[in-house]
């Protein structure tokens, strides 16, 4: 169930936004200490500021994204409180987020337009999102992938998010009622056009992967995976051979007792264990956890802090306690 917690960002996000993107994300504070206490009180939360982190050029600064879904009203219409879910991708960015995850459907498009008056120009922060799934209805998801529906919704969010071209562009769903070579062919040519930059794929099986492949390079691939559930393993297992990012979506499990064990251990929350361990899966894996909740947002990012064992990973890895 989602909830309303944007309300506090306006008073736990720390750094004020002054309109342009460049200037916050250089004005960075001091390092983060490198000490396992810090490292603890950053996962949890506690009274230690998390500070905006230098971005090397041409360079991530961080492994985990935000996936930006439930920001407007549980993915259907606009946000409940605007200047809050504003707030929170800011904070993000200063906390060093590079990777935002959105689509056309989220919100009908009011995501997309959310994260424009947020970020805009984009400075460092690389800005996905899809087409290829429409909205009948609340919570109603119908994969759409003719040609000329992804060129027209390719057309809609350059307008929302106010560039020239997509950093990254996913198809939402292969729609098993159109060829894959016409939903991939759509794509490519929007890239030759200069219209997108890469080309993501989402909810694909190898097979799929390797025959959209055959048509145009594919940068990425979105399914969702976590400690819990692996049922795409060997697609990572795919696009870690193949130097392909594997983003996982839904990243947190909702109940895994092994996560829940390493977390007692070391005295944290669960969400920073599981991301962590999805890290150390694999170099090519970034995450994109989703969040309403400045608090969560921080725990989350403790994550790449937080070190665990080879014992505790192996725990997690066997799903045992």
């Amino acid at each position: 169930m989602c909830t309303s917690g944007l309300r506090s960002a306006r008073t736990l996000a720390t750094t004020s936004h002054s309109g342009e993107t460049a200037k916050r994300v250089s004005a960075t504070s001091r390092a983060v200490k490198d000490s396992r206490s810090t490292r603890m009180s950053l996962v949890l939360a506690k009274s230690v500021e998390v500070t905006p982190r230098a971005r090397e050029a041409g360079g991530m600064t961080s492994r985990l994204g935000f996936g930006a879904l439930h920001l407007t009203d549980c993915g259907w219409g606009p946000p409940r409180d605007r200047d809050a879910a504003v707030a929170l991708l800011r904070l993000a960015v200063d906390l060093g987020v590079d990777l935002i995850d959105t689509a056309d459907s989220y919100g009908l498009g009011a995501n997309e337009e959310l994260i424009a008056d947020a970020l805009h120009p984009y400075a460092g922060v690389t800005v996905a999102t899809k087409a290829g799934q429409s909205r009948p209805g609340p919570g109603e998801w119908v994969p759409l992938g003719r040609p000329e529906y992804l060129r027209q919704q390719a057309e809609l969010s350059l307008r929302r998010l106010r560039v020239e071209r997509i950093d990254l562009f996913y198809l939402h769903r292969v729609d098993p009622a159109v060829p894959l070579a016409d939903q991939v062919g759509a794509l490519a040519r929007l890239r030759e056009e200069g219209k997108i930059d890469r080309i993501g794929l989402s909810e694909v099986d190898v097979p799929t992967l390797e025959a959209a492949r055959e048509i145009v390079e594919i940068s990425a691939v979105q399914n969702k995976y976590s400690s819990d559930d692996r049922t795409w393993q060997p697609v990572l297992d795919h696009c870690a051979a193949t130097g392909i990012d594997f983003v996982p979506w839904r990243p947190i499990p909702r109940a895994d007792a092994a996560v829940a064990k390493v977390a007692a251990e070391l005295g944290v929350a669960p969400a920073p264990v599981a991301l962590a361990w999805l890290l150390a899966r694999s170099p090519v894996v970034r995450p994109i956890p989703g969040t309403t909740s400045p608090a969560h947002l921080r725990e989350n990012l403790g994550a790449e802090h937080l070190d665990l064992t080879a014992g505790q990973l192996d725990l997690i890895t066997r799903g045992t306690t």
